[in-house]
């Protein structure tokens, strides 16, 4: 029963993930068409379950709401990813359910699948939560008009959901005993030159380059809620003329800006959004340098399969987002491109939990 269960959780996770990206491909897709009001309410759209388009349901709306016109191009991609996000939250709500169900059985059996570990309930249920907060974030986001704190933790949300539906994947794969146990990995692969010592700052290396990861997130997802991604121009390396332009990061990084305002567009002046997209490309330098400082450190492992792989993947998907960053300022943040940096961006933290997970499966 236990192991059965097990592979139900982990096929769940692995559509998912699918899933969730998906939901963060269509929340940019959103954002960089402007539609993120699209729809003056939530959970519906004018009070509507679909984007109002005849004459009558558009009356109807635009006598609601007359101080948001309808505009169907604009209210559809804001539905669409409301129904994939939905969609998500109703499957791991069935995925907690199911597991509630499980751990009752397994409780009242004294089977030896019962004995051979434990379901990751909390993993589950802490997703479970992390969604419901997700719905929450989203309503903030239409409510208290694209606040850009509220916009900025909502895509940080999103991409917390994919990372933890990922690394349920890889938990779940591992349990179910697709992969040989960590003692026969640890046999096969030792290697007497590399210490525990070293094998452990390799860890605690690994950890910074994901939190480097996230901050370089962060740094985009308040880009693009503040509307700076074209502060700079297509200007590259620099920006409005000069290395070092005129800017702000006091109120470029402020984040106590007042709640009412309708922040659609931006509200911030030049200079701070200078300083918001420079701060992000130094970000993004800084980010690429380390991570290949780690993939040259780590490639010591490249014995062990797993992590030569986590590392190959790492890089190459580095690689590829540093080309879609630098295309993005060069053509003016085409919309195939930016959905496309921002799936990337999701893949890059991928990889890093990927890396995390292997390195902390072995002991040295």
């Amino acid at each position: 029963m236990y192991g059965q269960a097990l592979k139900r959780i982990h096929n769940v996770a692995v559509f998912s993930v699918f899933l969730a990206m998906v939901v963060v491909m269509l929340g940019a897709w959103t954002r960089l068409v402007d539609a993120g009001l699209g729809c003056p309410d939530w959970p519906g759209c004018y009070g509507f379950l679909t984007v109002p388009e005849t004459p009558e349901k558009i009356a109807i709306a635009e006598m609601r709401y007359p101080e948001a016109p309808v505009e169907a191009d604009k209210g559809w991609p804001e539905m669409i990813h409301r129904y994939f996000a939905s969609t998500l939250g109703f499957l791991l709500l069935c995925l907690a359910a199911y597991t509630v169900k499980i751990q009752r059985s397994l409780k009242g059996a004294a089977s030896h699948d019962a004995a051979q570990g434990s379901l990751p309930s909390g993993h589950i249920y802490g997703l479970l939560a992390l969604v419901i907060l997700q719905g929450m974030f989203g309503m903030w986001t239409v409510t208290l008009k694209l606040w850009p704190q509220v916009v900025s933790l909502h895509l940080l949300g999103g991409f917390a959901t994919l990372s933890l539906l990922f690394l349920l994947v890889l938990r779940t794969k591992d349990r179910a005993g697709e992969k040989e146990t960590h003692e026969q990995l640890n046999s096969a692969y030792a290697k007497p030159e590399l210490s525990a010592l070293q094998f452990g700052a390799m860890k605690r290396f690994a950890l910074v380059g994901l939190l480097l990861v996230v901050l370089q997130i962060f740094l985009g997802a308040w880009t693009a809620s503040n509307y700076a991604a074209l502060a700079c121009g297509n200007e590259l390396p620099g920006c409005q003329g000069s290395l070092w332009p005129e800017m702000n990061f006091g109120k470029g990084f402020n984040l106590f800006q007042e709640v009412g305002p309708n922040y659609l567009g931006g509200t911030m002046d030049n200079e701070s959004r200078v300083a918001i997209q420079v701060a992000h490309r130094i970000g993004a330098l800084a980010l690429t340098a380390y991570l290949l400082w780690l993939a040259l450190r780590i490639w010591r492992c490249r014995h062990i399969p797993v992590i030569r792989n986590a590392v190959i993947a790492m890089v190459s998907i580095l690689a590829a987002q540093l080309v879609l960053g630098v295309s993005n300022v060069i053509l003016l943040i085409p919309l195939s491109i930016a959905v496309a940096h921002n799936a990337f961006g999701a893949l890059l933290l991928l990889s890093m939990v990927n890396l995390n997970f292997h390195l902390n499966r072995f002991q040295k």
